[in-house]
């Protein structure tokens, strides 16, 4: 109808925004500059004498400057979501948004520091800021890229994490220990099967399994099979040990062996957690699965299966990466609680055991979880709260808190 003005779509409207605000953040100056004294207090001559401390004991640095409030966010923009390999360039206006919300969340001043290309340097790149920050997040970087510059980077002194990794695997413990508090399932009982083995598969893999982590810590589920695109991994199959990751899962899961594609997988399942791609479950892999079978499908925009199809199959739970689905389980609920609780510790590290307590915080948070309620919202300030003072206290406890 004439006169009748047609709704924006969501891309057209965010490209106009991001247009008129050339970015979302921006630097703001914490003193105030208004004669020459305060310039010579921020500035030289008065700055020499902060300078002096620092060289003196680096560690000051977190005491006088913004180091201890601020992170990198680092990416090559190799692995970015739903996007896939699109470069520096590319990526940038995907890591502004996310040090809005590290802003937004958590309080943290966060800057993005973006790489056109991955190479052998890379590393020695990222080591060579750390004076700057804080804290470094990892952001849509491939696999195996990924581990191996996260690898090559624990030790630097300030905590290093790939939030794609650790994140959504912290997130998908809360939810898991929540959903069996609903199901009445023992978590040491679970048959998992993960659709994915890519960084977030290997992270959730490994915190479900307690590997690398304190028996006393968790509790590991049964067992795991995992399935990639060529089928399940196992230890005989071709190919394997082309891929040190692949062959990590491989020694570390499947202890039956088992082989065949991913249908073949979820037979006998309790859980089945997609970290992979569009539409891949189909509704008779639920029916395969044991009684009040959980299901989180995580691929976005579009999950390994919709909820309606996953539940009409079977289903008791189903959590999705989307907010406009019930139990959204979405690595926003992790990271900014993290990182908040490590700066405010200092932190040197992030363990085995802070990424544990942010989990259990996540799942205490919810007192009664109902099965469209397994975790918290992602905008609830409160939630930060507990995940970060859950995190200092284990980040204490494990060592890795700096006393400055």
């Amino acid at each position: 109808m004439a006169g009748i003005k047609k709704k924006k779509d969501i891309y057209t409207e965010s490209l106009e925004l991001h247009e008129k605000y050339r970015g979302k953040i921006e630097v703001h100056s914490k003193v105030p500059i208004r004669n020459r004294r305060d310039l010579s207090l921020v500035y030289t001559p008065g700055v020499g004498a902060v300078c002096k401390e620092i060289q003196r004991d680096k560690n000051l640095a977190y005491k006088y400057t913004l180091k201890a409030n601020t992170i990198a966010i680092v990416s090559d923009g190799s692995r970015v979501l739903s996007l896939g390999n699109i470069g520096g360039y590319a990526a940038l206006p995907v890591m502004e948004g996310k040090a809005l919300l590290f802003k937004k969340l958590a309080g943290i001043d966060a800057f993005p520091i973006c790489f056109e290309n991955f190479h052998t340097e890379f590393v020695d790149e990222v080591k060579n800021i750390a004076p700057v920050f804080g804290g470094i997040a990892l952001e849509d970087i491939a696999a195996p890229k990924c581990f191996e510059l996260e690898d090559a980077l624990q030790g630097i002194g300030i905590p290093v994490m790939h939030d794609d990794q650790h994140g959504t695997a912290v997130v998908v413990l809360a939810a898991l220990l929540n959903a069996c508090r609903v199901t009445k399932k023992r978590f040491e009982e679970l048959n998992i099967v993960v659709c994915g083995a890519g960084a977030a598969g290997f992270a959730i893999i490994r915190i479900l399994r307690c590997i690398g982590y304190d028996p006393n810590l968790c509790s590991s589920v049964n067992d795991i099979i995992v399935c990639d695109t060529k089928g399940i991994i196992h230890r005989q199959r071709d190919g394997l040990y082309t891929n040190k990751y692949k062959f990590i899962i491989a020694e570390e899961t499947n202890k039956a062996g088992r082989t065949g594609n991913l249908a073949d997988a979820f037979q006998g399942a309790d859980v089945c957690i997609g970290v992979s791609v569009p539409a891949i479950i189909t509704p008779p892999m639920i029916r395969s699965m044991n009684k009040d079978p959980i299901v989180f499908a995580l691929a976005h925009p579009m999950p390994e299966i919709l909820p309606h199809d996953a539940l009409v199959a079977g289903a008791a739970i189903v959590g999705t990466g989307r907010n406009d689905f019930p139990n959204q389980i979405n690595y926003a609920l992790a990271f900014p609680g993290i990182f908040r609780g490590a700066l405010d510790v200092c932190a040197t590290r992030i363990s085995d055991e802070m990424k544990v307590a942010a989990a259990h915080a996540l799942a205490d948070f919810v007192k009664r979880p109902q099965k469209n309620r397994i975790l918290p919202q992602v905008l609830n300030r409160r939630v930060m709260k507990a995940v970060a003072t859950a995190v200092s206290t284990a980040a204490v406890t494990s060592g890795c808190a700096r006393k400055i």
